[in-house]
């Protein structure tokens, strides 16, 4: 298994974040459903990918003691 240590997974997680959000506030902007829905499944898997991360962190940190 290769050293991870969760950043790779944090800085997409963040970057999903906060496109999501854009397209979540276009979409409410426009009125349009579909690009709303898909702005805030975005964002969830923005928020996965953050808690990934997270769990690598904690997990490279308990094994490196």
């Amino acid at each position: 298994m290769d050293k991870d240590n969760g950043m790779k997974d944090k800085a997409k997680g963040i970057k999903d974040k906060v496109v999501g959000e854009a397209k979540d506030s276009y979409g409410d902007a426009t009125n349009d459903h579909s690009k709303q829905a898909e702005g805030k499944a975005q964002k969830a898997k923005g928020e996965v990918e953050k808690k990934v991360g997270k769990a690598k962190d904690e997990f490279n940190d308990k094994n490196n003691k």
